[in-house]
Parts: structure tokens; sequence; C-alpha cells
């Protein structure tokens, strides 16, 4: 075998592998030429953003979902419908209901006393009739179910004049097969009772097909001619569902989808809905999605072809807007915040809910609190939801990172590779309580002429803490506790009336936290209400996953004020 043979094999083996990636790949990136465009047509109440792209085959009219994204793009859309089909219909009867007809083959109990007594179960023969002694031949064939009892009452009263109660009820309904076809999961002929509805069936087959299939046209077939047409919407929405006596072979048909629009944002039905027609009015998907009190406005992207158009609208005049088939219409609540309000806590005596304007700053809420007697206002505290949700993902980063480190660790013999994986075990309980740690969200206010000026957000926590005589102690040492400040005292000297260090602790990993949420440098003497965190020391013989771990114990020590060990 030439060398030169070999290149070409491995090159012809290459193209093979890659080739399949580089189409998948092309099929999800923006076609090359896209040009972007903006329509803003005069004294229209909606505004048009056209993106120009290469020309496409548009969909048929039967494409099951509309080609936009959900969730973010993280999610398969959900079919308005298709969780109801979970199995619930099929695992019990859904019993007799008034209107259904006695048919051969069903059961009947009848009880008879007085003058005669009878209790028994008879079978509708037939004849379409049940046979009592002393009686004959009652007919029940075609009786509503309703009436059954006072059908058979009736008879029976015409043999025994006086002294003789009966009481009739269905007890079994005639058993039947059913086929099941069209969009759904599983086609096939399924038994039950003639009484069970179509729920009942379409749950057998495993419900419809929420790619393809129609909710809103399901039909019963009866010697091959339609029967009945029931449309789920209204069992979904008004909990109405026509009710119908099926027969043994009659056939229930789910017919394909023909037109579909997806909704998402400020709903409370987000999902894709089926439209009995190419194109409807808003006012249809309004009842459809129930918008939130907080919508405001809708925007729709419609493809047209080769083309993607958007419109926006404010609510209350898109009633009479056209929705059409493949539309991705959103409910946006578009409100500009004209009002802040901000939370006080800790040593206040006035109003614990302060409104301000919007572009209000710090020093706005300090001129306007009435703080106790025993107030820091110079150790004032600001606590904010967005900065605990950008230390939350920092911290949930660095555990990603700490435990792909730790789970991608090579070892070259066997003894090592039983070694790393017992690490490996310790690492993920440390990562999973880690995980469960919540940030404070605390902002530094190290500088308090700059803080002064720090514009304040909706929902911020401003706390004015009491002045304290105490200096906290956590993490690594014999006995954490608060202890008395003492003026010109370090960080050791406090350490060593806590009982020193534990035998796990990292004496070089001192940690001082002012009130103000800021980090004190080396050899910085303790002031009345800091707080000193000795971390644990990290043992591990992978640099880089030691070195992961501290920053993560650093990142809860500062974000929560939680020292953890390893």
């Amino acid at each position: 075998m030439t060398k030169s043979f070999v290149i070409a094999s491995l090159t012809a083996l290459c193209v093979m592998v890659v080739s399949p990636l580089v189409q998948a790949q092309q099929s999800i990136t923006l076609p090359p030429g896209v040009t972007l465009g903006a329509q803003s047509p005069q004294g229209s109440a909606a505004q048009s953003v056209v993106l120009q792209a290469p020309s496409v085959t548009p969909p048929p009219a039967s494409t099951p979902l509309p080609a936009m994204p959900s969730d973010g793009g993280m999610g398969k859309p959900v079919v308005f419908g298709s969780q109801i089909f979970s199995g619930r219909f099929a695992q019990s009867s859904s019993g007799f209901n008034p209107d259904y007809q006695i048919a051969v083959g069903d059961r009947v109990s009848i009880r008879m006393w007085g003058a005669v007594t009878q209790d028994g179960v008879q079978t509708v023969d037939a004849q379409g009739n049940i046979f009592l002694p002393n009686a004959g031949p009652i007919r029940v064939l075609g009786v509503r179910n309703e009436d059954l009892n006072r059908q058979v009452d009736e008879l029976v009263k015409k043999t025994f004049k006086a002294n003789v109660g009966v009481y009739a009820t269905l007890e079994a309904a005639q058993p039947v097969k059913i086929y099941v076809t069209g969009f759904v999961r599983a086609p096939g002929l399924y038994g039950g009772l003639s009484s069970d509805t179509v729920l009942t069936y379409l749950d057998l087959a495993g419900g419809i097909d929420p790619d393809r299939g129609s909710y809103l046209s399901v039909q019963v077939l009866r010697g091959g001619k339609p029967r009945a047409t029931f449309d789920l919407y209204r069992f979904l929405l008004d909990g109405k569902i026509d009710r119908i006596q099926l027969q043994d072979g009659d056939t229930i048909v789910v017919k394909p989808r023909q037109y579909a629009v997806m909704v998402q944002g400020e709903a409370q039905n987000a999902y894709v809905f089926e439209l009995p027609r190419q194109s409807v009015p808003a006012s249809e998907i309004f009842a459809l999605a129930q918008p939130k009190a907080d919508a405001t406005h809708l925007s729709i992207v419609r493809n047209t072809g080769v083309e993607l158009k958007s419109e926006y609208y404010p609510l209350g005049s898109a009633s009479n807007v056209q929705i059409q088939s493949g539309d991705l219409v959103t409910f946006t609540a578009d409100k500009y915040a004209t009002t802040l309000l901000v939370r006080i806590d800790g040593a206040q005596l006035g109003e614990r809910a302060l409104v301000m304007p919007n572009g209000a700053k710090l020093k706005d809420v300090i001129a306007r609190l009435s703080p106790s007697p025993q107030a820091d206002l110079s150790s004032l505290q600001l606590f904010r939801k967005s900065v605990a949700v950008r230390q939350k993902r920092s911290l949930d980063i660095s555990l990603h990172n700490l435990e792909t480190a730790a789970l991608t660790a090579r070892s070259s013999t066997s003894e090592e590779a039983a070694l790393r994986q017992v690490e490996a075990n310790l690492m993920l309980q440390f990562i999973t309580r880690a995980q469960q740690i919540q940030p404070l969200g605390q902002v530094v206010l190290s500088d308090r002429e700059q803080a002064d000026q720090l514009p304040l957000e909706d929902g911020d926590l401003v706390v004015v803490p009491e002045r304290s005589n105490m200096v906290l102690l956590s993490g690594e040492v014999l006995f954490p506790n608060a202890l008395v400040y003492q003026p010109n005292a370090a960080v050791d000297d406090y350490i060593a009336l806590a009982g020193g260090y534990t035998q796990s602790a990292d004496t070089s990993k001192q940690i001082l936290l002012h009130r103000n949420g800021s980090v004190a440098p080396p050899g910085t003497t303790p002031k009345p209400g800091d707080e000193i965190m000795i971390l644990p020391k990290i043992e591990s013989k992978s640099i880089e996953v030691a070195r992961g771990i501290t920053q993560i114990l650093y990142q809860i020590a500062i974000a929560a004020k939680v020292a953890i060990g390893f």
C-alpha cells in the first residue's frame, strides 16, 4: 500500500464525515446575501421591518408548525391541547351519559319488591328486549338511559297493577371495537364501551399527533359516511363536548391540520394554536391566548414566502388586525417605569417603603430616612436583585468549569484513576452544596461620595444597620462566634480568642468583610461590625481544580457571606 493511496483514502473518509456536518451547519445559519431594510409607512399604527432573503420554496398549507422559534430557541413549541392525552381518559371509562340509548348486548340490573320480588341482571337480547318472569318481555332497545327506569316501571305495572315496586338501571354497556386512524400516534383497532367518549379512544391511540393532526376536525364515520365532527377546542376552553353513542365498527378519523399560529410572550396560553381558516381577526387569538393584564402591545412576525415582515400594534387598536397562518404573535408589556419602590430595613423609625421618581439616587433616599438613635449611617447597606442574579450566574459558571475539570482529568495509572474517582465524587458533592447557596446581591459602598450618586433600581433594599460592638468570626476556627470588639486588635487576635484554627483551615486565607460590602486588604485592623471568615484548605493533586475551588470559595464568602468546607 503506497503512501499516496493512504493519503487519498484518509481524505475521502474525512470528506464523508465532515460533509454532513457542514451541511447541518449550513442549514441553521443565515444564508449569504441577506440584506436588512426598514419601512415606516406614514399614518400607519404598524411599524414594518422587511428582511430580504434568497428565494425559498414556501411551505404547503398543511405545514405542521410555524417556522418560528419558541422559548428562546431552547425547546420545541407546545401545541395547545396536546397535554390532555396522557392516558387519563384511557385508564377509566367515561360512565353512562343520560342520552345513551340502550343497545343489544347491554346489561340491565332489575330489582322488584312488594308482591313480587326479584333481583338480577338481564341482557338485552337480539330483539331488543329483556325478559322478566311473570311479566314477560319488555322492550328497551333505543330507550334513553335517563328514561330506562320509568320505561320498565310502566311496562311492569301493566301486568302488576299494585304492590310492586321496580328499579332498573344500566349496569354495563355493550363492548365495542372502534377504528382510530388519521393523524394519531398509534392508529389501530381499540376496544371499549359504546358509552365511552371520542376522547377515550383518541387517548387509547396515543392522542393526536401534535405536529400534524387537527384538534378542530375529528370525524366519526359510520358505514363510511360522516356521523359527527368534533371540535376539541370547545372542550378545552368551554368544557363542552358532544356525546355520541358509538357502535361496533365505527371509525374515528383525525384530519390533518391546515393552519396554525404561534403565540408567545405575556399571554396566559402561550401555545401553537390551530386556526379554522387561513386568516382570522386578532380578537379570536385574544380569546384563545388570554393576554395577561400587563400586556400592552401585539407584535406579528409574518412569513410571506421570501420575506419576514414585522408589525406592531397597541392592543386597544389590534382587535381587527388579521392574523394569518404561520404568523408568530408576541404579546409584550411595553411600560416605562416612572417611579421606583425602595424598601427600607434596619434602624429606621419612619416609612419602610419609599416611592421615588425614576432616576433617583441613593442620596435622595438618605435624605428621606428617619434613622433611630442607634443607627450607623456610615455603614449603610444596599442590596439589589440584579446584582444577586449576576453573582449567581457567575457562581454557576465557575461551578460548571470546576465540574468539567474534575470529570475530564486524565490518569496515567489505575491507582491514580481510583483516587481521581474518589476526588471527583467529593467534588460533585461540593458542587451540589454550592449550587444551593443564594447570593445576597450586596452593592459595595466603600466610597461614600460616589455611592451617594448611585442610581437606584426598582426593588432595591436599603438597610440601616445599628451600631455594633461585635466582630463576627466564622469559617475554619474552633469556636465560631461573635466577639466583643477590642480596639487595635488584629485578625489573629480574634482568631486566638475563638480557639485558633481548625486542622482543615487555610491559615493564609483570611477574609475581612466590612458592613458596607467591601473586602479589607490584608493587615487591616477590624472595625466594629466587621466579619472575619477563615476558608478551608484545598487538597487536590490537580492545580487547576484547587485553583477553581479556591475561586469558588472566595465568591461564596463575599457574595453570600458563607464559608463552606470542601
